[in-house]
């Protein structure tokens, strides 16, 4: 079956879903709001981070943080944000049970018609070997 048959047989919304339902990375979604509330997060996420939807919805990323996560990594992600630019980085996290993992991430805007962020997509993968 080819992409363009398979875009006839569903709709687009409902495809979309679940290729991010089942992405084998980690996605979360935040408001692109100064506390950036976490509004969405996979099944990768949990298997990542331990953390279940119920517990990080409407939380800050930022209980992620802990000691070892480099503050200059979080500035670098905080400016390309703000200029409308995608972010990728790596630096410690922690996961639900409080053991740290290095993450690598990509972070990018969805910006409304006038071009200004609505969400932030974080893309996540455990750098950890």
């Amino acid at each position: 079956m080819t992409v363009s048959s398979m875009l006839s047989l569903y709709h687009i919304d409902d495809l979309l879903n679940a290729l991010i339902d089942h992405s084998l990375t980690s996605v979360m979604i935040t408001k692109a709001e100064s506390d950036t509330p976490i509004v969405y997060v996979n099944d990768a996420f949990t298997d990542l981070t331990g953390y279940q939807p119920d517990e990080v919805i409407g939380k800050s990323p930022k209980l992620l943080q802990g000691p070892d996560t480099d503050q200059t990594v979080l500035d670098r992600l905080r400016d390309d944000l703000a200029a409308g630019r995608t972010f990728e980085g790596q630096a410690v996290n922690y996961r639900n049970d409080c053991s740290s993992f290095d993450m690598f991430w990509r972070v990018f805007p969805l910006k409304d018609d006038d071009g200004k962020p609505v969400y932030f997509v974080a893309l996540q993968e455990n750098a950890t070997h």
